[in-house]
């Protein structure tokens, strides 16, 4: 009865990520359309934020259980925080290695770099950032902290500023099915928030019953840990960026997994910083496997396109196949 209770719960999480990604992708399309705001920014932004909510919330959540951990015993809370970089990095991992990489193997595009360029070196940068500290002060510390906020005050600065160009330089939205009503904006609205809520609520619903499906398997905590866990905090990425490209809507796709890595690493780690009220500690195994394989991955997914000028599909799947090996990497270093 309780494996027949999981595998139903399951089922409603993937009904809720499908059909909440599907009224997602759509309302922030109809958004930058409507708006002349490039979807590429829309992505970054707006569609970023809610998808990382997951993957904030875990982090949130394991810095609390830490701190209250370490009020009663000190350092009893080290394991639990360890969960709050590890699962920020894991997740920047899987949106670039897993997500990326499919999306450029289903839909390989031409860019223009200066749209794309400041924002990959920012996210290059915040990697840099937190490989440097973990590994050579053993964690994200005051100064990693404030050198990470910097990077995503200039990150969402330059996403403002060029909608506010877009808007003022009189952009106007493309020719939509239906006129730009106030019924339209509070449909669209209210989609955009259903679907947000579903995609979360559902991804969620996958994590904690596919997690306690494969205890019941026999699968080892650790296992899960790196694949049922780091993959399904970034469901929501997932869920969209598939969306997008089935929707034909690459900018959009683009842009929200750019901007989601940004935030998990400039926003994610410095919040939980604060919470834990000291420095995030880097286990051996996050310093050494998880951090520099997000670095590679995230060199993979940047340099090849400013030089190119475009996501190629031979790029997504050497994504593909690097993030392959960290998954076997980091199952036989946790084994």
């Amino acid at each position: 009865m309780e494996i027949a209770i999981t595998v139903l719960l399951l089922i409603v999480g993937l009904v809720l990520i499908i059909k909440g990604g599907d009224f997602f992708v759509d309302a922030a399309s109809w958004m930058a359309e409507a708006s002349g705001i490039p979807k590429l920014i829309v992505g970054a932004t707006v569609v970023s934020f809610a998808t990382t909510l997951p993957e904030l919330l875990v982090s949130i959540f394991a810095a609390l259980d830490a701190r209250a951990a370490e009020a009663l015993s000190p350092g009893s809370g080290i394991g639990m925080v360890d969960m709050s970089i590890g699962n920020a990095i894991g997740s920047v991992t899987a949106n670039l290695g897993l997500i990326m990489g499919i999306a450029l193997v289903a839909i390989p595009m031409a860019i223009r770099r200066k749209d794309y360029m400041l924002k990959m070196i920012l996210m290059l940068v915040a990697a840099a950032v937190t490989v440097c500290f973990s590994l050579f002060d053993n964690g994200v510390g005051m100064v990693a902290s404030i050198l990470l906020i910097i990077i995503f005050v200039i990150a969402m600065y330059d996403n403002i500023h060029e909608a506010v160009v877009a808007v003022k330089g009189g952009a106007k939205g493309q020719q939509l099915d239906e006129p730009v009503t106030k019924k339209a904006v509070i449909t669209n609205v209210v989609k955009f928030l259903i679907g947000a809520v579903g995609t979360v609520a559902g991804a969620q619903l996958l994590v904690d019953n596919g997690s306690a499906l494969a205890s019941m398997c026999g699968v080892s905590d650790r296992v899960i840990s790196v694949t049922i866990i780091a993959i399904g905090t970034s469901l929501p990425e997932l869920v969209t960026t598939l969306t997008a490209i089935a929707k034909k809507q690459g900018s959009l796709s683009a842009g929200n997994i750019i901007g989601a890595n940004i935030i998990d690493l400039t926003l994610i780690l410095p919040v939980c910083a604060l919470i834990y009220g000291s420095k995030l500690p880097a286990s051996p195994t996050v310093a050494m496997v998880d951090i520099p394989a997000c670095l590679i991955i995230g060199i993979l997914s940047v340099v090849p396109t400013l030089i190119t000028k475009k996501f190629s599909r031979w790029q997504g799947v050497l994504m593909l196949a690097a993030y392959a090996v960290y998954i076997v990497l980091s199952v036989i270093v946790m084994a």
